[in-house]
């Protein structure tokens, strides 16, 4: 079967250094990925860091997103926080702004926004978390696209709204039949075969789905890919990821 698309946009968590310590190889991973959603320095990185990081994406000519969170390095904005939506509108754009201002030093801009971790999750069906982070969003540029799983409150809001949606898939986190992520907490969340990994990003190009953890098949018709940087052995994941594409053809390139 032909592919959906001969070209797809592979991006990774990139800047998440937390405690002065990195959690993913960003060098790397730069030379790989098309699209860097680059931490604010709320869930993890520093301004030092997070500069470093997008040099290096400057160098390898990656686009740069916004990866928002939660204000819980904590918990590595992995838990669900119970805000006021005002607050988190707030610190949305706060956000967004930070990382720009970063980026332009750098002869960069952010590009794009895409949540991170619980606020990804929680948008799916927050009516009011969703409708905050969307108006954060819109505060710093109304054409501004958002990268969001398929379906969900968020995904609506967001359209509704005039931006732009770009449609994720995950190359190596477990799906439930519904569509979502299934939980950290949980066996089979995320797979460590480079194999499996690869061919789920080739059934993602080839078919616009993903078979859930129950056999059944997902559509998502994704215009990018997330390739985890702080899985063990991301790098060689990764590498294998690309090299499958090569082999059959399609070409990574930001949806931009």
């Amino acid at each position: 079967m032909p592919p959906v698309s001969t070209t797809i946009d592979l991006n990774a968590d990139l800047g998440e250094t937390t405690a002065g310590n990195p959690v993913a190889d960003d060098a790397a991973m730069l030379g790989m990925v098309s699209s860097a959603n680059v931490a604010t320095g709320f869930h993890a990185g520093d301004p030092h860091t997070i500069a470093a990081t997008l040099a290096a994406a400057a160098e390898h000519g990656v686009s740069v997103g916004a990866h928002i969170a939660y204000h819980d390095p904590a918990a590595f904005g992995r838990r669900f926080v119970d805000y006021e939506p005002g607050m988190l509108a707030s610190e949305t754009l706060y956000q967004i702004g930070a990382l720009d201002a970063l980026a332009r030093a750098q002869g960069l801009q952010v590009r794009y926004v895409k949540p991170h971790g619980a606020l990804y999750n929680a948008i799916v069906h927050h009516e009011a978390q969703a409708k905050a982070v969307i108006d954060g969003i819109k505060a710093f540029d109304r054409d501004l696209p958002v990268m969001l799983l398929p379906g969900g409150v968020a995904r609506d809001i967001a359209e509704r709204a005039g931006l732009r949606v770009i449609r994720e898939a995950f190359a190596d986190r477990g799906y439930n039949p519904d569509g979502t992520l299934v939980s950290r907490r949980e066996p089979n969340a995320v797979m460590h075969d480079p194999e499996q990994v690869a061919q789920r990003v080739l059934q993602v190009a080839a078919t616009g789905s993903v078979t859930a953890i129950d056999g059944t098949e997902v559509q998502v018709q994704a215009e990018s890919v997330c390739v985890h940087g702080d899985s063990p052995g991301s790098v060689e994941l990764t590498r294998s990821v690309v090299e499958r594409l090569g082999q059959s053809g399609i070409t990574i390139a930001s949806f931009l």
